[in-house]
């Protein structure tokens, strides 16, 4: 009688411990997130897990992250967004430039995308329109191009003599090279600057370049908006300053690296906007039903003008 009664102690005891494994067990797994970028910036990684953090979720506590980073290579998005659907990832983001967000949208038709581009996505064929995205793709249009113009009026009013401006683009992204180009080409005309465009998508590349503009200088160099551009400013700033260049930037970064001027959109904060998006679509949003939003608040701005900053 008494080992009957330690038997059934013991079941019940063994019970009992399991309850916490059988519901452990039944947990869903934890969501991951595909993170696809031309470079690994921390600084704006940081600023997507605090927009992600908005809706709960914290980086390996109950969501993990995928990261891609193509380092200035645009020609392997393709492989990195393939790698993320067989992998199954919860959603991909893509927060910082046009190829990275079309390989995903070319990768799956399913798996929610959040982007962040610097042309029109309805152009891009990434959403059908900006109020109602209408397929698997959302994010946020941060405008690189349309603000040419303002940059090319303030290289104006810094050197009022000027007469020749040099474009810095790079060619392993067409779609902004065009959308670039075709912008500073209209907002140059305006004022009656001479454009020279030259082309570079690697570091050698780029010292090739200013010595193409060292043999005829130019009055001054507009670098085009570009990641891979971003991850080489240290370089770009050491060169037009050798050179005797004054050049104009689209991110306070590269002022910050020595450039001698920028003005653009606040890139850091759409990297957040991108973390907020990710973290609603893993609360169950559909991209379809979150317009993908114009962001247009400017944070860049020449030394002096402190007065512009909003």
């Amino acid at each position: 009688m008494l080992d009957l009664r330690r038997r059934q102690f013991m079941t019940l005891l063994g019970g009992a411990a399991a309850w916490p494994m059988a519901a452990q067990a039944q947990q869903p797994p934890m969501p991951v997130i595909g993170f696809l970028d031309v470079i690994n910036s921390p600084g704006r990684l940081a600023a997507f897990h605090q927009g992600l953090g908005e809706s709960g979720y914290v980086l390996g506590q109950n969501v993990g992250i995928e990261i891609r980073s193509a380092e200035g290579h645009y020609n392997r998005f393709p492989e990195f967004a393939a790698d993320l659907v067989r992998r199954r990832v919860s959603v991909i983001v893509a927060p910082a430039t046009t190829p990275a967000a079309l390989a995903a949208k070319a990768a799956t038709t399913t798996i929610p995308i959040v982007f962040g581009v610097g042309d029109d996505p309805v152009k891009l064929g990434l959403v059908a329109n900006l109020a109602r995205p209408g397929g698997n793709a959302t994010g946020i249009n941060f405008f690189t191009a349309e603000l040419a113009a303002k940059r090319l009026g303030l290289l104006r009013e810094l050197l009022p003599a000027a007469m020749r401006v040099a474009v810095l683009a790079n060619p392993a992204d067409p779609i902004r090279l065009e959308t670039i180009v075709t912008e500073v080409k209209a907002a140059a005309g305006a004022v009656g600057l001479q454009l020279q465009v030259v082309n570079a998508s690697t570091s050698r590349e780029i010292d090739v370049a200013f010595a193409t503009l060292a043999a005829a200088p130019p009055d001054a160099l507009f670098v085009g908006p570009d990641p891979f551009f971003y991850s080489r400013r240290g370089q770009l700033a050491l060169q037009a300053a050798r050179h005797a260049i004054p050049a104009s930037y689209a991110i306070r970064d590269y002022a910050e690296a020595g450039g001698l001027m920028s003005y653009g959109t606040n890139i850091t904060d759409a990297y957040h906007q991108v973390g907020v998006y990710a973290g609603r679509i893993l609360k169950g949003a559909k991209p379809a039903d979150l317009p993908a939003v114009n962001q247009v608040r400017a944070c860049d701005q020449p030394p002096g003008r402190e007065d512009d900053r909003p």
